[in-house]
Parts: structure tokens; C-alpha cells; sequence
């Protein structure tokens, strides 16, 4: 009995032995190659797909050489695609039967031809079976059906200058409440006129109308009717335009006005007193007409104008007006003069000078008071001259 089973069992032992060894030959075959450019220069990140019946097999990427092999695939046919992102696709039947060296694969940006599959075989030709669809891997985002960059940069200035067109409104808007705020906070930003009066108050507005006894004034208030008597002084605050001596920007900083010559003291042709007397009666006498304006300029600077007018009898000379400025309670004071403009004269030493006043003359005189100056809590004038006739 363990004579006729011992051949059966070596039978069967060889038929599993040349099966197993069937199975492993069939499954050592390999597919290798290369990926390219269409320059010809190797891919590093191509992604290869291997595709069966329509089902994925493997897949894998190459390396820095380009190189890609696929392991352990039974005999049979086979579709191999490769893609990248930038250099385009490829595909590839690949019927296997043994080990299969596909050498380059070139990648092309445009879209590939459907590729038929050919026979392989020893000698003997297989029907032609349908041509397979080659499938287009999308390389740009408009062909994945997102929005171009174009569009993507064209919405974005739009929306920029949408933004912008509702950011300059809500600042225009913003402008027109600071200027009403700013007209209740400070009323001269609508009315040039600041009229102080006697009693310590201070109206402003616009002057309507006025004459020897009152003023009319519109203020934010409504009209009101201004005593003259009751005026200490106006200022108006309109921009103007002052025009200063020119100085060169080198010397700018250390420059200072040239001092005033001095002329020798008036002398009396006659020695008798009575005739000294009626000289002095009839000798000049310069007085303020009107009142001292402040014009305050867009720099913050202020502007004091007036006219001195010559009453007596004689020509003056020299004419200024001396301001002394009240800075503080405490009784700090600076002074600042300025000469009147008057009419010219030529003196015996040569001296020209445009601040003379003739009898019944007058001469306007303007004082410019710098911003650095500083706050002052008031002011006084002095008219002085001299007299060279």
C-alpha cells in the first residue's frame, strides 16, 4: 500500500513544484524607462500611472534621474501614462510578456493622439482591438475651470477702487462735520471780523453796515447792533500776502536790519527866544487817525495797519510808531517800531528817507509781528519824530 501511494504523492509534489515556479517566473516581469522633456533633458517629479482594464496597478513619481520602474506584473496588456505639471504628458500600451525596457518617454504640452495597440507576439499577429482614449491631464488653472489670472487681477482693482472711491466719500464726510463743528468752536473759520468791545466781551462776525454812532453785525446769533462808542479795536483775520525784504538764505539766519544813521540835532537860526517860541507853536505834531487794524495771515502772523496824520505846522521826520507789547500778567514787555510811509526827502548830509510828513500829510505805517513772537495780553503805541526843517 506505501508502494503505490509513494509515486502518486511524488506526481503531485512535482505538479504543485512546477506551478509555484511558473507562478514567481510570471511574476518577475518589469517595466523601466525614462521621462523627458521636450528638450530632451530629464523630468524629476513625473508622475507614472499603470493602468490594467481600466484599473490602477501602480503609480509612482521619478527621481532626479528621471528613471521609473515597475516590479512583479503578470504578463498582459498594460497602459502606462505619464504627466507633469509644466513639461505635459505621455501614454504608452505596453504589452507584457517579459521584462520591458520602454527607453525615453517624451512629455508634450499638447494633447496627445489616441495610440492604437499593436501586437507583440512571436510571429503571429492578434486582432486589432478598439483604440484607446488618451486622457488629457489639465496643466493651467483655466483648464481645470478655475477664473484666469487676468480676471483674478482685474476683480481685485475693482474692488480696490470701489474702496477707495467710498473711502474718499466717507473722508469728504468727515470734512464737512469738522468744518460745522469748527464753525461753532471757532467762528472766524466763516466771519473775518473780531470786534472787542469795552466791556471785555468779543463779537464775531460780518459788518453789515456801520457809521459814525453804531455797527451792524451778522453774527451766528443773528443781527446785532454795535455801539461805536463801546469798540475797543477790530481785527480782521482775512489772508493776506505780506511782502518782506528779500534776504539771501546764506546770511538769513545772522542778518539784522542796518541801524538808522544819526543826523545831527536840529539847530535854531535865530537866538531870540520869542522867535524860538513861535517856532515851537507851530512846530509838527503826528496823532493816530482812526484805529489800529490786526490782519492775522494764514501762517498765524499778525499785521498791524494805521495812518498817522501830521497836524502841526512844520515838516516831521523820522516818523515811527513804537509798539510795546504786554506778554504777561507779570509786567514782560518787548517792543517792536515801525517807520511811517510818508513822503521823500533829502537831507543835507545826503540821507534819503521816504518817512517824512509834511503839514496836513498822512502816512500809513504797517507792523509785521511773527508768530514765534508769542501770546501777548495787550499793547501800546507811542508816535514819536523829529524834526530837521
Amino acid at each position: 500500500m506505501t508502494l503505490l501511494q509513494s509515486p502518486q504523492t511524488r506526481f503531485v509534489f512535482a505538479t504543485v513544484t512546477l506551478m509555484l515556479i511558473g507562478t514567481f517566473a510570471h511574476a518577475k516581469s518589469t517595466i523601466n524607462g525614462r521621462v523627458l522633456n521636450s528638450d530632451g533633458k530629464k523630468v524629476k517629479g513625473a508622475t507614472l500611472t499603470l493602468l490594467a482594464d481600466g484599473n490602477l496597478i501602480d503609480e509612482q513619481d521619478t527621481g532626479g534621474n528621471g528613471k521609473f520602474k515597475f516590479k512583479k506584473l503578470e504578463d498582459g496588456d498594460y497602459v502606462l501614462q505619464a504627466s507633469h505639471t509644466v513639461h505635459g504628458v505621455s501614454e504608452t500600451i505596453v504589452n507584457l510578456t517579459d521584462d520591458k525596457d520602454l527607453g525615453d518617454l517624451t512629455l508634450s504640452i499638447k494633447k496627445p493622439e489616441s495610440l492604437k495597440k499593436t501586437s507583440q507576439s512571436n510571429g503571429s499577429s492578434k486582432p486589432k482591438q478598439p483604440s484607446r482614449i488618451s486622457v488629457t491631464v489639465p496643466q493651467t488653472m483655466e483648464a481645470m475651470g478655475s477664473p484666469s489670472k487676468d480676471f483674478i487681477l482685474n476683480e481685485l482693482n475693482f474692488e480696490i477702487k470701489k474702496l477707495s472711491a467710498e473711502f474718499k466719500h466717507l473722508s469728504q464726510e468727515m470734512d464737512d462735520l469738522k468744518a460745522l463743528s469748527k464753525m461753532w468752536i471757532n467762528p472766524l473759520t466763516i466771519y473775518s471780523k473780531e470786534i472787542i468791545l469795552k466791556n471785555g466781551s468779543t463779537v464775531f462776525g460780518k459788518i453789515i453796515y456801520q457809521d459814525d454812532k453804531s455797527l451792524k453785525v451778522e453774527t451766528l446769533v443773528g443781527y446785532l447792533i454795535v455801539d461805536r462808542a463801546q469798540v475797543v479795536r477790530i481785527v480782521d483775520n482775512v489772508i493776506t500776502e505780506d511782502t518782506q525784504e528779500y534776504v539771501p538764505e546764506q546770511i538769513r539766519d545772522s542778518y539784522t536790519p542796518p541801524p538808522m544813521p544819526k543826523l545831527a540835532q536840529p539847530k535854531y537860526t535865530s537866538s531870540n527866544n520869542s522867535a524860538r517860541n513861535a517856532s515851537a507853536k507851530f512846530s509838527a505834531n503826528c496823532v493816530l487817525v482812526g484805529n489800529i487794524s490786526e490782519k492775522k495771515d494764514g501762517q498765524g502772523n499778525i499785521i498791524f495797519e494805521g495812518e498817522i496824520k501830521n497836524i502841526g505846522g512844520r515838516r516831521s521826520d523820522f516818523v515811527k510808531v513804537d509798539f510795546v507789547f504786554r506778554k504777561n500778567w507779570s509786567g514782560e514787555t518787548k517792543t517792536l517800531t515801525t517807520f511811517v510811509k510818508g513822503s521823500y526827502n533829502t537831507f543835507d548830509t545826503g540821507i534819503v528817507s521816504d518817512a517824512s510828513l509834511l503839514p496836513g500829510a498822512v502816512g500809513r505805517f504797517d507792523l509785521y509781528v511773527p508768530q514765534n513772537f508769542g501770546a501777548f495780553i495787550g499793547y501800546s503805541y507811542v508816535i514819536d519824530w523829529e524834526e530837521y526843517q
